[in-house]
Parts: structure tokens; sequence; C-alpha cells
């Protein structure tokens, strides 16, 4: 999950055709799908096909492939082929129009709801029960993503957080240590900055994603929404200390709005520290910067905040090979030690709580601090409408204060009078 604002706006349209083609087709009340004993082109005791859709491309794909291949190995009763498709929500809804869907999906767990909404996707609830299977092993923020009215539409597959990544050399030059805190990552930031004629070469912190609000409104104590999920929550004083923050970084000149555009600046050792996920690592291992990796600082009063984002696997309603589908979905998501080979290949962590715990990433100073942000880390919110309030509302607003066009108070009253209006519509 690179980016915490979703792409859910552009599918509106196809979700409302689609729509009215899955009124006649229902939800299973059980698990979904067709038994995986027959459909087309599969007969009693040949190996039956499972197809397998996602979104990733190019080295993902082969990643996916690679996994697939080996759960294929590893029994031989199913044989998963993975399907690339380039907006795999757009071309799922299309083909449950058609009647033509995969048996299994690598999913954006934040689209759960909406496409449950839709009765796109089929609950897993009977297979659960049947295998036994344990929910507790995976982390429960993960898990609640693909919970929806008490039903369970899939599992938990791959999670990320933002953490504090810092370059260890423009640190050990400024005699600084890796900040716990806002005030020492201020500090730090101001140490580690480098200006050449009052212009910033290298930034002592990257304050480039205004769309990471809601990590910082956590480790000020705040809350994005009310208590009843109606009325937007973040124009508020901590919400206040957010923004006032930034701007003191902004007015000691660590960083300048647009720095470092263009290219991975802290791979450039350009930049002293920046929130970033586990995604980043393999390209700072290509470019051989010196780096760590911390936790996320600690707001004000102490608090602390991550947001947690990844992917899990769904069985559209409709799937010919649901019980394929499940199969190797078990295999994966169940079994840490395929977890643990999977992140190996790829260098995603496992949702699974014993696999994250593997001595593969605890032990590995590039992923410790992550595993660590896990047992905190938050998913956004599942209040309808939140996703636009982000998009359309707040991020705005967020980015016309980092560019001095509004102070704080302008910001957050605007976003605040847009989002209620969202959450109003959506309710």
């Amino acid at each position: 999950m690179k980016n915490p604002v979703r792409r859910l706006v552009a599918v509106g349209a196809a979700l409302v055709v689609a729509s009215a083609a899955l009124v006649g087709c229902g939800g299973s009340g059980g698990s979904g799908g067709s038994s995986g004993s027959g459909g087309d082109g599969q007969k009693s005791g040949a190996v039956e096909d499972v197809q397998f859709w996602g979104s990733w491309s190019g080295a993902q794909a082969k990643q996916l492939e690679a996994q697939a291949t080996a759960f294929n190995d590893s029994q031989d009763k199913y044989h998963v082929t993975y399907v690339a498709k380039e907006a795999v929500e757009e071309s799922l809804l299309t083909g449950l129009a058609s009647g033509r869907v995969p048996d299994v999906v690598l999913w954006d767990r934040y689209n759960t709801p909406l496409y449950v909404s839709k009765n796109a996707l089929a609950p897993v609830d009977d297979y659960l029960a049947k295998d036994g299977v344990d929910v507790k092993q995976f982390y429960d923020q993960a898990l609640s993503e693909m919970v929806v009215g008490g039903h369970t539409y899939g599992l938990p597959l791959l999670v990320d957080n933002r953490s504090l990544y810092y370059n260890q050399t423009l640190l050990d030059q400024a005699g600084a240590k890796p900040p716990k805190t806002w005030d020492e990552l201020k500090a730090v930031a101001e140490k580690t900055a480098e200006h050449n004629g009052g212009k910033i070469t290298k930034a002592g912190f990257a304050l480039s994603d205004p769309g990471l609000f809601s990590m910082w409104l956590s480790q000020a104590g705040g809350s994005m929404y009310d208590g009843s999920g109606t009325k937007t929550a973040f124009n508020s004083a901590q919400g206040l200390d957010v923004l006032n923050f930034w701007k003191g970084l902004l007015d000691a000149n660590v960083y300048k709005l647009g720095f470092g555009e263009g290219a991975d600046a802290f791979a450039q050792g350009d930049v002293a520290m920046k929130y970033d996920g586990p995604w980043a690592l393999a390209d700072l291992e290509k470019a051989k910067v010196s780096y760590g990796i911390a936790q996320p600082a600690t707001g004000p009063n102490g608090d602390k905040g991550a947001i947690m984002g990844g992917f899990g696997l769904v069985i559209p309603n409709g799937a010919k090979n649901a019980d394929g589908a499940w199969a190797f979905m078990k295999w994966w998501a169940t079994q840490p030690e395929n977890g643990v080979n999977f992140a190996k290949i790829s260098g995603w962590i496992p949702a699974n709580r014993e696999a994250a715990n593997d001595p593969y990433f605890t032990q590995n100073p590039s992923y410790a601090a992550f595993i660590q942000t896990m047992e905190y880390a938050k998913v956004r919110s599942h209040v309808p409408g939140a996703s636009d309030v982000e998009s359309k509302a707040l991020i705005p607003a967020l980015e016309k204060f980092l560019a001095g066009e509004e102070t704080a108070e302008q910001a957050l009253t605007e976003a605040q009078q847009l989002g209620d209006k969202i959450l109003a519509d959506s309710n």
C-alpha cells in the first residue's frame, strides 16, 4: 500500500452497472462459489485449475508466480495460475457482470466493505469452521478489514506500515541519534539539514506526504472521526498540533516543498529522514546507502501512531473452483513458513503473527522496527465515505497549508466543512 488514498471514485460507475447484473446472483450464505470438483475443463480425479488474479505486474508478478509454483509443487490436486490485471477491481466487476470471474484475487483489504455491498465477494465462514482455522493467528487490525456484517470475506495476507527511515551517515556526521519523539525529530532534522546560500542541499526530514496526516494525528492523541462516524474530528487541538509541528519544520528550513521531486532523494543521500514502508528496502539496497529504520516518533504526550495497510486473498462470488482457491489461501496465509518464504522473494511482511515474528524479520535490522510498529499500527477508518473525506477534502486543504496558501486553522476548517458534508451524503 504505497498510497493511503485509494482510487475508489474511478470504479463508482462500474459498480452501478455491475450491481444490476448481480441482483439476481445472490450471495452464498456459506463459502460462496461452487465446488472445485466441477467447472469448465475440470474432470473428477484430474488436476483442477485455479485462476488467480491480482494487480501486481512485472517483477512483482514473477514473485506471485513463484509462490503459485511453490503451492503447485506442494500437492497434486490443484494448479494455480496467476493472471495480472492492471485494474483488478474493475476487471472483477466486468467479470461479475459477464459471469467470468477468477477463483481467487490478491485484494487490497481496504476495498472489502465496498465490494461486499455489491455482492462481489463470497464469505469464507464455512471454510474457517470446517478447517478449524484460528483467526487469532492474524494481526487483528488486518483481519478487521476482511470482516463485514459479522462475516469474514477472505484471509489477510500481507501487511505494511510507515516507519522512520534515517540516513546513518548524515546522522553520524551531525552527532545525532535516531529520534524517538517529535521534539527529537525536529532537533535531528535541524542538525542534519544542509544549505548553500540559503538553499537546501540536504533535507533534514521529507515532509512530502500529507496523506500521512492520520498517522501524525494518532501520535498527537487525536482522532479522524467522532464516535458515531458521522462527523469529522480532525479539526481539533490535536489536529492543530500536527500542522503547527509541520510548520515548525518548514520554518526551520529543514525541508522545502518539492525538494527532491522526480528522484529518490533519500536513496541519493539528500534526505536525512523520511517515513516509508518496507517496499522501499529493495531500492535502498541497490543504492547502497547507509540507513537504519526506527519506529515512528511519539507525539507531545507520548502517544504512538502508525498506519497499517496491505493485501488479503478473497474468493469472488461465482468462482468455479472455490475449494481450490481456499486450499491455496489456507496454504499461504495460515502456514507461517510459506509466508516467510514469500517474504524472502518479495520483501513483504506476512499478516500471520507467527510468520511476521520469525527470526528472518525480528533479527533483521531492516525489518525489526516494522514488526515492532505492527503491534500498535491501525488500519484506515471503516467509516462510509472516509476515503473521499481524505482524498477530496482533507488532503487538498493540507496541500494548500503546506504551500503557505492557508493557515492551519483555515485548512482544517475547510476540510471539516467539506468532510462533514461527504459523510452526511454517505450515511
